[in-house]
């Protein structure tokens, strides 16, 4: 499969995916004030950012709401708190785990909802029950998404046999995610490739979202990107669940649209993402992710590792071998 434009080029199909909120959520429990989401809110929009992720729309029988702030469940109202009607250009998602959310229950009509898309992430093993799903939201009105997280770990049967269910599915877009960091852009390249040939003939759209474990995210997307991959997932510095994302900042720095503006994102940065660090919120490259990355395992044992504050690599690194 050939390469799809060139670095000097626009690609009308790119759509750029802002999920600081979603993914950054899970550095801080989701506890980001309405000042710092509405700031995100008006900077994507300045920024040209094409969808903004606003968090989990998680099931309030699964999860305390008390032990969690309001992005974990994105309520109607509260999303509407910071952007009204959203008369911009930019559209709203919202991200629906298959078993952990309540989707027939809390899911408005989408004539009735700010919400514009409904990305649904599961496991490989659980595309019937993301199927099931992808068409409800469809019926309802909603751009959907599948977001088949960890494929590093699943067989090439098991990926052509899910793209293949996917494709004669009512879903939008197919996102490949590289849950664990442990993708190098020669094997992101090779299955953008298997992503795009499954969908080659109908009109669906592949996405990507990477993870920093081995500083490699933003190599990653712009990689899938040149094959054509067209929605790409970035937040803003990077923040997202351990090792963190592809960072936004670089990008809006890559992608050679006018209608992409990095000046806006770098004066939120300075306003709020670096202020965040200070606070203590943790998140970004270490060696811990590293491992689990090269490993291509969960980096929860990492997460616990940076939480715990922990300085002996070597031990981790070993007893990480041990269990290999």
């Amino acid at each position: 499969m050939a390469r799809k434009g060139n670095l000097m080029g626009v690609r009308p199909d790119i759509k750029v995916l802002d999920c600081t909120i979603r993914d950054g959520g899970l550095c801080n429990n989701f506890e980001f004030t309405d000042e710092f989401v509405r700031e995100l809110y008006k900077t994507n929009v300045k920024s040209g950012v094409d969808y903004m992720e606003f968090g989990y729309k998680a099931s309030r029988n699964l999860f305390d709401e008390k032990d969690f702030g309001k992005w974990k469940f994105c309520k109607e109202e509260d999303i509407r708190a910071i952007v009204g009607e959203n008369i911009s250009d930019m559209k709203i998602a919202v991200m629906a785990d298959v078993g952990r959310c309540d989707f027939k229950t809390d899911f408005l009509p989408k004539c009735e909802s700010v919400i514009d898309m409904v990305r649904v992430a599961c496991y490989i093993h659980q595309i019937p029950a993301a199927i099931e799903m992808i068409e409800y939201f469809h019926e309802l009105g909603y751009e959907t998404t599948c977001n088949i997280m960890a494929i590093s770990q699943a067989n090439s049967n098991q990926v052509e046999e899910a793209l293949a269910m996917l494709a004669e599915s009512s879903v939008d877009v197919i996102y490949l995610v590289d849950s664990y960091g442990s993708l190098y852009p020669e094997n992101a390249g090779d299955l953008a490739k298997v992503y795009l040939k499954a969908v080659e003939s109908i009109d669906k759209q592949i996405g990507f979202h990477a993870h920093n474990n081995q500083n490699l995210a933003f190599a990653n997307t712009i990689e899938t990107l040149s094959y054509g991959v067209s929605y790409l997932d970035a937040t803003a510095l990077g923040m997202g669940r351990g090792a963190g994302n592809c960072a936004m900042e670089l990008l809006l720095g890559f992608l050679k649209n006018p209608k992409y503006s990095l000046y806006s994102l770098l004066t939120f940065i300075e306003n709020y993402m670096i202020p965040l660090k200070e606070q203590g919120v943790v998140w970004g490259f270490d060696l811990q992710y590293m491992f689990t990355g090269q490993l291509n395992r969960h980096p929860r044992e990492a997460m616990a590792f940076t939480d715990e504050k922990r300085k002996d690599y070597c031990e981790f690194y070993k007893s990480l071998l041990e269990n290999y």
